[in-house]
């Protein structure tokens, strides 16, 4: 008899699940952001727009369907990203995924558009609860930091509307895709 016969279903489900490899679907702009913050306004309606430019953007309930392993996708996804989106909002530090997701794109070297939605540059910074280990706090602080230094987008939902701020952030995306 042959050891595949041996295998029990439990054991070729636990194969499956460790040699999964997700499908790897293009995406030209992966959009980083905090969801009770921004998920619903910024990040939805620049999703929306992108796409009606016939753009191919990643955002997380966008795009996720039931099944699917979520680092695993998030992860594919901004590997295999042209830009990077991040949209910093006053509570983004307060999320780990936030963090590691822009970690990873700062790693990866893509291009990156910050934008600071009523928040400033300079105010934005992780609280050290202790949370996370000390390598992940440093990588997190150098991540942030290296994210300031880039050219961004400012939003002050008091002086501007949603759609003139998505308009702007629409349009450096465009430019940055271009180059």
């Amino acid at each position: 008899m042959s050891a595949v016969a041996n295998i029990t279903p439990r054991q070729f489900l636990a194969h499956l699940g460790n040699n999964h490899m997700p499908i790897v679907k293009p995406c030209d702009v992966f959009i980083n952001h905090r969801g009770v913050d921004t998920k619903k306004t910024v990040a939805a309606l620049l999703y929306d727009r992108l796409v009606r430019m016939n753009l191919r953007p990643f955002l997380d309930y966008k795009n996720l369907k039931p099944g699917e392993k979520l680092f695993d996708e998030i992860h594919g996804a901004i590997r295999h990203c042209k830009v990077g989106v991040a949209v910093f909002s006053p509570r983004y530090c307060e999320s780990y995924f936030c963090l590691h997701e822009l970690a990873m794109i700062i790693e990866s070297n893509k291009k990156l558009i910050p934008i600071f939605c009523d928040i400033k540059p300079s105010e934005l910074r992780i609280e050290d609860d202790n949370d996370y280990e000390i390598d992940e706090l440093r990588r997190f602080n150098w991540a942030l930091q290296q994210a300031k230094q880039f050219e961004c987008l400012k939003f002050n939902s008091f002086k501007e509307t949603l759609p003139e701020v998505v308009t702007k952030i629409s349009n450096v995306v465009i430019r940055n895709l271009a180059n």
